[in-house]
């Protein structure tokens, strides 16, 4: 949370919402904000999922636990789930790699006949795909 915290203005300037998801109550919430420094610069909604309702939608509550796995989702203004990533109990998010993928979902609703390639990042090239481009990829990129 505090490298979406460091980069929340990018998420902003590109036209998204952050909404961070959690089991802790909102009271847990408010302490990690108020005593950890990396936090103190969250200007983002952090929501309270204690009964685990919204991990459960989300497919990502471990029962056995009773916490939720780290999971990732971008969804567009209509609702649509548009990329999703489920991550361990231990394992952190790339930060950059949001960004990338929002950047590219962003682009490619624009340009519903290009792909954007693996690493792809705003400004770079991007693929259109069809039967000439089967065993093509390299030379188009270039």
């Amino acid at each position: 949370m505090a490298d979406l915290a460091d980069r929340h203005e990018q998420f902003i300037e590109a036209g998204a919402e952050l909404i961070t998801v959690s089991t802790d109550t909102q009271f847990v919430h408010l302490a990690w904000q108020r005593d950890e420094k990396l936090l103190e610069k969250a200007k983002f909604t952090m929501a309270a999922d204690p009964t685990g309702t919204v991990s459960r939608l989300f497919g990502v509550y471990d029962e056995s636990k009773g916490l939720a796995l780290r999971g990732t989702f971008v969804i567009n203004p209509e609702g649509v789930l548009l990329a999703s990533e489920v991550n361990f109990f231990n394992i952190g998010r790339n930060v950059d790699e949001l960004l990338r993928k929002l950047k590219a979902n962003i682009y490619a609703a624009k340009h519903s006949d290009e792909a954007c390639p693996a690493r792809w990042a705003e400004g770079e090239k991007t693929l259109k795909p069809g039967a000439e481009m089967v065993g093509k990829v390299y030379e188009a990129l270039q």
